[in-house]
């Protein structure tokens, strides 16, 4: 057996717009695929974990977590400006409470893509007040839990919210233009800083960072590992408790040898992506440099057959375990996902969840024969090899 450090944290992750259902943001109102045809923006129920998250995390306590993660939405906690719904902070109370209740650290994510109406109308982050707004934000959020939290993600993954939105412009507000992009980076990592120095005044336990997509780059240029991997943390270096991973994906040169294309062929996920094992190790060695403890916040893959789940997160998980044994100082794995959800524009098809959602008998939950092999890792703090 491979064992973990001693109070490793093993969990899952969600994102409330993905799963919550009945949000009304930035999102959501492009109901109908106005923006991209043939797309639809609006997750509608979507898991209703809204209702359901007790069952849920019943289920994330049966696999023996001891950590969740999971992301307060913004248009919830105001849905006006400069106006706070009371009863929506009392719900995500509720849902850390629910947590701790089961021995679960709630680790919490502030910004997880989604906005409010009324922000996205003033330009969303292209305002040039927009960082502002946000630690109003984090600064209620904080004082209400600050002695229920202590694990905060300000920003999920900058890179590929930027991406996605203001270089490829397949999400909201739709933007293609390379310099617009980066004046968006610019204001989150603005947005990170002042939001780190806010939940730090208010909160002497709290440690606070980001999580970013981070993708091992096989046979390409060192601009294009920094850019992608670095460039971010580099801007918030002095503004982060810890470093959050996110692994999907690696990179390599096009044409990078024919038996490459054979391998992608057999061993890809749902979405197409080449499952790589041991990228996760080279991407948390890369990160070793900034001296801080590491996460991994989101590994995981479409996989609606469940055929390769099993063998996806022991894989994963011994290359993490190497690099734990080469001084790397990962404190905990969090599996994307718990449960199957809305997958932005590619809508419920890919199914990510080690909890199946029957979406044709009343969101049923289903556990897949995946989450057996992830309850016992958790379990044991060991993976057999």
């Amino acid at each position: 057996m491979l064992k973990f450090p001693d109070k490793f944290y093993w969990g899952t992750a969600t994102s409330s717009y993905q799963v919550e259902g009945g949000i009304q943001n930035d999102w959501s109102r492009l109901s109908g695929g106005q923006a991209t045809a043939g797309k639809n923006y609006d997750a509608g129920l979507a898991c209703d974990h809204y209702n359901r998250f007790e069952e849920d995390f019943d289920l994330a306590r049966s696999m023996n977590n001891n950590a969740h993660r999971f992301s307060i939405e913004w248009a919830r906690i105001e849905p006006e400006e400069g106006k706070f719904d009371q009863n929506e902070i009392e719900h995500y109370r509720k849902i850390i409470l629910a947590l701790k209740q089961r021995g679960l650290e709630p680790f919490v994510t502030l910004y997880h893509w989604t906005l409010p109406v009324w922000f996205a109308e003033k330009g969303g982050w292209l305002n040039p007040e927009a960082p502002k707004y946000f630690e109003e934000f984090v600064g209620k959020i904080v004082l209400e839990y600050k002695d229920l939290v202590k694990f905060w993600i300000t920003l999920n993954e900058p890179n590929i919210y930027t991406l996605e939105s203001f270089l490829q412009g397949v999400w909201p507000p739709f933007r293609k233009n390379y310099c617009t992009m980066n004046k968006v980076l610019k204001q989150l990592a603005l947005a990170h800083r002042l939001a780190y120095k806010k939940i730090h005044q208010i909160s002497n336990q709290a440690q606070v960072g980001i999580t970013s997509c981070n993708a091992w780059y096989r046979g390409i240029t060192r601009i294009a590992n920094y850019k992608w991997n670095h460039q971010f943390f580099g801007r918030i270096k002095d503004c982060q408790d810890f470093v959050g991973i996110n692994y999907y994906f690696t990179q390599s040169v096009l044409g990078f040898l024919k038996l490459i294309n054979v391998i992608k062929e057999k061993n890809k996920t749902d979405m197409g992506y080449l499952i790589v094992p041991e990228g996760i190790y080279h991407v948390l060695t890369s990160v070793r440099k900034y001296n801080r403890p590491i996460y991994i916040f989101e590994n995981g893959l479409a996989d609606a057959k469940d055929e390769k789940r099993e063998k996806f997160i022991i894989d994963h998980l011994k290359w993490t375990h190497k690099a734990i044994e080469d001084g790397v100082d990962v404190r905990g794995y969090f599996h994307w996902s718990l449960i199957d959800n809305f997958e932005w524009d590619k809508g419920f098809e890919p199914r990510f969840g080690l909890i199946e959602i029957d979406r044709g008998n009343n969101l049923k939950r289903i556990p897949r024969e995946s989450s057996k092999i992830y309850s016992e890792i958790c379990k044991n703090n060991a993976i057999n090899i």
